[in-house]
């Protein structure tokens, strides 16, 4: 029982955007200012076409929608983003669709609050995301995802 706890009270944590340390709970951050490009964040989400997804999972192996995002900020742009899909919607500023951009994040969920996946949009109405058949490519508004909004991560080059 006091595992299931343990685990519903990190997750709840989570959710909210914060991270444990082992004396204090902190914002979590994340730097809005690199020199990264579009093309190197783009080139780490292609590396990791067809890779396998797990609840949970952050890389190199399998990644879990958040996992993935946070793995492919940090590989290809030095940014550490928070580790949920609902944190990740809380810490940026939202875009609308029609003027999202190439590396912003696209969310989904039921609601602002109910976030469940996310993904990185590549343009043309096109993300790369992990999701049960594992990392793909596929259409931002596939009529199996309730899309809820988009997010500015930081400025990137090309």
């Amino acid at each position: 029982m006091k595992n299931w706890f343990v685990k519903l009270a990190a997750t709840a944590i989570a959710v909210l955007g914060f991270t444990v340390t082992t004396s204090l709970v902190q914002p979590t951050t994340a730097s809005a200012d690199t020199d990264a490009s579009y093309s190197s964040i783009y080139k780490v989400a292609k590396q990791q076409l067809g890779k396998r997804y797990v609840y949970g999972a952050t890389g190199p192996s399998a990644f879990d929608c958040s996992g993935f995002t946070s793995y492919v900020y940090k590989k290809g742009a030095s940014t550490t983003l928070p580790r949920t899909a609902q944190a990740q919607y809380n810490k940026y500023e939202h875009v609308s669709y029609k003027n999202a951009q190439k590396g912003d994040l696209v969310f989904f969920g039921s609601s602002v609050w109910g976030i469940s996946h996310v993904g990185l949009y590549v343009g043309k109405g096109k993300m790369i995301d992990a999701q049960n058949r594992g990392v793909i490519t596929e259409n931002v508004k596939a009529p199996w995802w309730h899309y809820v909004g988009a997010a500015h991560v930081t400025d990137l080059d090309d």
